[in-house]
């Protein structure tokens, strides 16, 4: 027998089988195939078939199963039928009637064929003819099941070797098909004069073709090479991206291509080409070990762009000459030793903002770039970690790259134990450093911190939390005339401090049931009082200070020991703190509040403005979560100046919702912004307005779906600057197997004395296909 291509009989531009047609005629054949009831004389059994009249066969044997089987010794055939399954090697087959030809080896096929493959894919077809272990052959009216729910449906199939299918009058969508209308096109689908399936490589070509929306063509493309929907890495080129216009590149356009190396490492490598500036080629090159992971993502362009001259935050002109050859890495790695102690590292370098603007870098708008290394463990009860960490600083309209610290390096330990003999747990907690600065204090600090804690409980129901700790820290530092200490001293100072501290909390919870036993109230009052040697927190020590530059107190730190971020500064002296904890939980929801005040006996060493602490009695604490039903969440804190009558510290979320459509908003008022303390000598004047102004900001945002579609929005904005920070949305349309997105992004930060313009995308999302689009 002769096996014949099935495409020549075809004039070609002509209407390709619709994929509605194709790929619903026979889609349910092979599962409701009828059940035919067996002959008396022949009941449904295996038979193997061998070799014959000395013709090639089969590489193995073929097993068949029916409910008939005709023998004609004439014709040297053998016919099955009814509930017809064959399996050879790799390869099942089932249909109504399947004759054997033992002379040629050849497997006819009618009605309702059905093929597995040896990857899981099904082919239907209304006629096979098959050989060589159903490795050749050919199929008429073929359609096929493959992964992701992908389809593809031909007038003819060619076999050869079972490696590469040849169809003609080819469709393939990866969407449902209408199971009213079997006949209306699919959202989406190619229709091709011709395509080849590689098998063996996993790719599908597509030849002379249409790409139809709704039935409707709208792109045609003489070639078209895709990824076979079940592999799940496969080397090739990548959607590419088109940009008509950015204000750095102009017009451009980035072409990706991806390489699978092996099973566990790729390599993602794109070209980026512009009209306003040189081209940059970047890579993503990644690998996944038994022991760890490895991510390493880099780049070098040729950027013409040259810098501009600014002024900046502190009052300085500041050129920017980063142009030229610019380059960037960000790599990462974590690799584990045993199952104990693990190492690792996380680089972040580039030459310039500037290039990193210019070329949309990930990262640009940080005010740095970090990178450390590490090695830690992991016992009972303990964790240990040595690391090293590197700032560069990118925003120099706030921030000097001379000013960032070199850590070489830090060790922390922590260590909590088991109960003691007297009910209590003793931990142990160090953090030592190196601190090195080109521009300002460089110092080497040892410290060790013991704790001890003990909890009992009254008769009456009364809760007790008895505290012991001890902090010892040890210095050795220079120029501390220089941020972020700003003494009066030149000299290398050698300085410490020790600070015992006991602490005695009390909580007294009353709780009463409601709503027929389905909710629970609970009234807590809470009663603390800690001493400790009143030590002026280092002020008079010429004790560096590094982790403690910010003092938080809220409604979250009101009864911890130390309301410092860190320990470089210590709260001392005698006080107490009261508050009222409220708690209201039914049927799943709850309220929850706390509210409280500290009262302390010294006041004149703290030195730091709007922390809440200016007077013997402190500003007003309370915070608290209000969800009552699943349709809002409102959660805010706040600080109250009893004395001034005014907000020293707000912030507040919520969201609010019903199904398919939800709001969401925040709000946040700070004194002054998180640089204050750090980069302005706020002993002898007031800060330069870029860091005294208020941090008040409010934001928000919404989103919406309905049947595919989908819309939302955000904004924030500074109410102390009148002028937003952020502003976009995005709204698109999704389904089964199509997605497009309209997005919109700007944002208002200035970064080297510019901004950038608004961001528009348009994203394309074809299932299986891949996704592309509009910037």
């Amino acid at each position: 027998m002769v096996l014949r291509p099935l495409r020549g009989s075809w004039p070609r531009r002509r209407t390709a089988l619709s994929a509605a047609t194709a790929l619903g005629g026979v889609a349910a054949c092979f599962l409701a195939a009828p059940t035919h009831q067996a002959h008396a004389q022949f009941q449904p059994r295996p038979m193997h078939i061998s070799t014959g009249s000395g013709h090639t066969a089969p590489d193995e044997p073929a097993t068949f199963q029916a409910d008939k089987v005709d023998y004609n010794d004439v014709e040297h055939t053998i016919t099955w039928t009814g509930n017809v399954q064959v399996w050879q090697g790799e390869h099942v087959m089932r249909a109504d009637k399947i004759v054997y030809d033992r002379d040629t080896g050849v497997v006819a096929a009618r009605g309702n064929v059905a093929s597995v493959q040896s990857d899981g894919s099904v082919l239907y077809a209304h006629y096979a003819e098959l050989s060589g272990g159903m490795k050749d052959g050919i199929m008429m009216h073929v359609n096929a099941t493959l992964a992701e729910n992908a389809k593809l449906a031909a007038n003819g199939l060619r076999r050869t070797d079972g490696k590469v299918n040849d169809l003609s009058r080819t469709v393939y969508t990866a969407c449902e098909i209408c199971e009213k209308d079997k006949t209306r096109a699919p959202f989406w689908q190619f229709r091709a004069f011709d395509a080849t399936q590689d098998l063996e490589h996993k790719k599908i070509d597509f030849r002379d073709a249409y790409l139809d929306i709704l039935g409707i063509p709208i792109l045609y493309l003489p070639f078209f090479s895709m990824t076979d929907p079940s592999a799940k890495r496969h080397s090739g080129f990548l959607m590419p991206g088109i940009t008509p216009h950015d204000r750095y590149l102009g017009s451009y356009v980035t072409i990706p291509y991806y390489w699978v190396i092996d099973d566990q490492s790729d390599l993602t490598a794109q070209g980026l080409f512009s009209t306003r500036t040189g081209p940059q080629i970047s890579g993503l090159y990644r690998n996944r070990f038994n022991f760890g992971t490895l991510n390493v993502q880099a780049g070098v362009a040729d950027d013409t762009n040259n810098g501009s001259h600014y002024t900046n935050g502190f009052g300085e002109n500041v050129s920017s000459n980063s142009h030229g050859f610019q380059g960037y890495l960000f790599a990462s790695g974590q690799f584990a030793l045993d199952e104990h102690w693990r190492t690792g590292a996380n680089v972040r370098l580039a030459t310039s903002a500037n290039y990193m603007r210019d070329y949309r870098i990930q990262g640009y708008g940080s005010d740095t770039l970090n990178s450390n290394a590490y090695i830690e463990g992991f016992g009972t009860g303990a964790y240990t970690r040595l690391d090293t960490q590197f700032y560069q600083g990118l925003n120099q309209g706030v921030i000097h790259n001379s000013d960032l610290p070199f850590a070489l390096p830090r060790y922390t330990y922590s260590f909590v134990g088991q109960p003691d003999a007297w009910g209590g747990r003793i931990s142990f907690d160090t953090t030592d450093f190196n601190i090195y600065r080109s521009n300002g204090t460089s110092d080497v600090r040892g410290q060790l911190a013991v704790n001890w804690d003990r909890a009992f409980v009254s008769k009456a129901g009364e809760q007790f939390l008895l505290t012991m700790r001890l902090d010892s820290m040890v210095y050795r530092a220079k120029k501390l005339y220089q941020q972020p200490n700003y003494y009066s001293s030149t000299r290398t100072v050698v300085s410490g401090q020790v600070l015992p501290t006991i602490a005695l909390k009390t909580n007294w919870p009353f709780v009463r049931t409601f709503a027929n036993g389905r909710g629970t109230q609970l009234v807590e009052p809470i009663v603390q009082g800690i001493y400790a040697p009143n030590t002026g927190a280092g002020t008079d020590d010429l004790i560096p200070n590094e982790d403690s530059l910010a003092y938080e107190f809220t409604d979250s730190t009101l009864f911890s020991l130390n309301r410092y971020q860190g320990t470089d500064r210590l709260d001392g002296g005698l006080r107490g703190n009261v508050g009222v904890h409220g708690n209201w939980t039914w049927d799943g929801h709850e309220i929850d509040l706390l509210a409280g005040e500290s009262f302390q006996e010294h006041i004149e060493h703290d030195r730091l403005p709007y922390s809440g602490l200016d007077h013997h009695a402190s500003d007003i604490v309370a915070g608290g979560r209000v969800a009552p039903n699943q349709y809002f969440d409102f959660t805010a804190r706040m600080r109250l100046n009893p004395y001034t009558r005014q907000f020293d510290f707000a912030d507040a979320l919520f969201s609010a919702g019903v199904p398919h459509f939800h709001i969401r908003g925040g709000y946040v008022l700070e004194p002054v912004t998180p640089y204050y303390y750090y980069a302005t000598n706020y002993r002898t004047g007031s800060p330069p307005s870029l860091y005294y102004d208020r941090v008040n900001e409010l934001s928000g945002g919404f989103s919406a779906d309905w049947l595919g579609w989908h819309l939302s929005g955000f904004t924030r904005r500074s109410l102390s600057r009148k002028e937003f920070v952020t502003l976009g949305g995005d709204a698109g349309f999704s389904n089964d197997c199509f997605g497009i997105d309209f997005m919109y992004f700007k944002q208002y930060t200035s970064i080297g004395g510019e901004q950038r313009n608004s961001t528009y995308l348009v994203t394309v999302s074809l299932k299986t296909l891949g996704s592309f689009g509009l910037k």
